[in-house]
This record gives C-alpha cells, sequence and structure tokens, in this order.
C-alpha cells in the first residue's frame, strides 16, 4: 500500500466537514497540520477532528516539511493566491472552487504550475462520482432519444447578510458560488463533444444594498452541435435545489441532487410517458474527489479539473458577469 497522503489544511471553513474530514478518516488520509486566524480556534479545531497540529499561519503550514498538499477552503479571493503560494513551495493543492477570482488570476496559476509535476485540483467534486459517467450516456446516446436541451439549476436561501458570499472583497456573488458549478457542468458536457459551449445571453440581479453583488443570474448557452444549455442561478430561493435536467426528444433524465448524491442519489427518467428510478451511488463525492486526488499524486492518474479547466471556466464565467453588466470579480 502506498504511504498516506500528509495533508495540511487552511483554515476551518465549514465545508470541510463533508468535503474534507469524512473522506479523509475513509480514505486514510493524514491531516497533519491546520492554521486558522486564531490560534485558540484552530486548536479547538484540530482536537476535534484529529488533526496532528496547530501553525500560527496558513504560510507555516505550508512551509511545514512534512505537509505534502495542501487543502484551500479558504473564501473565493484567497483561492488563488494562498494555491500559488503552495506551488511555490512545492506542495500539491486541492483547492475549492472557484480556483480564481477571475481568468486572469487562474491563468497565473496555471502558468505557476506548469511543468512542475505538481497536482492542483479544483473541487469540483459532482464531476468524480459515477452519476458523471451516467450523465455522458444519456446525452450521448439515445436513452431519451435525441438530446435537445440541458438545464442546470443552482438555488438556495440566502445566506446571513454578513456572509463572505455577499462580500465583492472577497469575490462573492451567486454566480461565483452557485454558478460555476452550472457553468462546470454545461462546459463539461460540451467537452463530450470536443469543443466549449459558446454564451449566448446572461442577466443578473444584484443583491439590494450590494453593488455589483449578484443575487440571481441566468444563462443560456450553446452546445457544439446547437443544443441549448440554461444555467439557473438564485442564492436568495425558497429552498435548495441542486439539479441537472436533461431533455431529449422521447423524455427527460432529472438527477435531482448531482452536488450532494450521498443524500439524495436518484436519477428520475421518463421515456415515452413511462416513469423510472435509478439509484446511482450513495457514496460521497467528495470520496470519490479525494481518492482521485491521492490518485493524481501517487500513481499519476489524470484527472479533469485542472489548472487549465479552471482558466476556461473562469473565461466563462468572467463573460457572463460581462455580459450581464457586471465586473467580473477581482477588478476594480
Amino acid at each position: 500500500m502506498s504511504e498516506p497522503l500528509r495533508l495540511g489544511v487552511l483554515g476551518a471553513a465549514r465545508i470541510s466537514d463533508v468535503s474534507l474530514l469524512g473522506p479523509a478518516a475513509e480514505l486514510g488520509v493524514r491531516l497533519v497540520a491546520v492554521a486558522t486566524r486564531d490560534r485558540g480556534r484552530s486548536e479547538a479545531y484540530a482536537r476535534e477532528h484529529g488533526i496532528e497540529r496547530v501553525h500560527d499561519s496558513y504560510a507555516d503550514v505550508i512551509a511545514d516539511p512534512e505537509v505534502e498538499a495542501i487543502y484551500n477552503p479558504l473564501p473565493n479571493s484567497a483561492h488563488a493566491p494562498w494555491n500559488l503560494a503552495a506551488i511555490a513551495a512545492r506542495k500539491h493543492v486541492l483547492t475549492e472552487k472557484p480556483a480564481a477570482s477571475n481568468a486572469a488570476e487562474a491563468a497565473r496559476v496555471h502558468d505557476a504550475a506548469a511543468g512542475t509535476g505538481l497536482v492542483v485540483l479544483e473541487g469540483f467534486h459532482y464531476r468524480y462520482h459515477p452519476q458523471f459517467d451516467r450523465l455522458a450516456q444519456i446525452v450521448s446516446g439515445e436513452a431519451i432519444g435525441d438530446f435537445e436541451h440541458l438545464d442546470v439549476t443552482m438555488a438556495m436561501p440566502a445566506p446571513d447578510e454578513d456572509d463572505l458570499r455577499w462580500s465583492w472583497p472577497l469575490s462573492g456573488g451567486a454566480m461565483m458560488d452557485l454558478g460555476c458549478y452550472c457553468v462546470h457542468v454545461i462546459r463539461s458536457v460540451a467537452g463530450l463533444q470536443g469543443a466549449e459551449p459558446t454564451l449566448v445571453a446572461a442577466t443578473a440581479t444584484q443583491r439590494a444594498g450590494r453593488p455589483q453583488i449578484d443575487e440571481s443570474f441566468e444563462a443560456e448557452l450553446r452546445l457544439l452541435d446547437g443544443v441549448p444549455a440554461f444555467a439557473h442561478v438564485d442564492m436568495a430561493a425558497s429552498a435548495f435545489t441542486m439539479t441537472i435536467a436533461a431533455t431529449g426528444s422521447r423524455g427527460s433524465a432529472l438527477f435531482a441532487d448531482f452536488v450532494h448524491p450521498h443524500d439524495d442519489d436518484r436519477l428520475l427518467i421518463t421515456v415515452d410517458g413511462q416513469d423510472r428510478v435509478e439509484h446511482l451511488d450513495a457514496r460521497s463525492t467528495y470520496s470519490y474527489q479525494l481518492e482521485t486526488f491521492v490518485a493524481a499524486i501517487r500513481d499519476g492518474r489524470p484527472f479533469p479539473t485542472t489548472t487549465a479547466d479552471t482558466v476556461a471556466t473562469m473565461e466563462l464565467v468572467d463573460a457572463c458577469y460581462r455580459t450581464a453588466g457586471l465586473l467580473p470579480r477581482g477588478t476594480a
């Protein structure tokens, strides 16, 4: 068996409970070090989650000689800067999405990682779950007839007003937090045809009292064969909705919760008026993702959410913002 991966954690983000801590325990990944902005909080977090030691700063975690890879779940604006610091220290990186505030930042990270042999994996975890293979079969085959329409929806109730997702300096906004998933799914489906999607239209609603911060977003794109694909984004919705819906000439397929199939792994298929339900896999997308990260480092296994993939995603996110009359994040 290969040596357990030795991981350092930047911050104590809430997402880490499901994105890292559980999968690390499942896979035997060592959580070597952690730092937050408060030493006392770091010590409590380390005790609670079995992290081996505490450092006083993110830089100290990265510099720790026993740490070979970094997990970065910091606010959006801190993804690229600390990913660059980790790359400079020759550490592998598992970064939360979006991995940069804009395409220019993403390109800097890509250039820094090029030729180093380091694994820098952006955390679009849904992409590593068997559900994506099933989606690829559906849109490329005949399960629902000729593929005609794709809708990706990411919606959630509004975070509190002081939440970092409403912050311009921290590169917040609905497209950044939720919409990047929609854009990435559409790009991934387009990639099955060997092409990037084309942006047709984009509109956004700004959060009251928060200039430039989008509360909701609608984007229309076209795949290579002309099939329309829509991103529906709402960060002030009445309920959580995280679905992929593919429509064909004979029916439809709905992934009930493509972000959290460990909570709901149903695929609802209707063909010629007949309904059926498939259960895809209730194992966490994050477990599959961490497994891929470890295999990429230990065995050189290829993976799709590379730094080049990040650049393409952020180019499209930036284009959505500009088309909707808003500024890309991290710009003046």
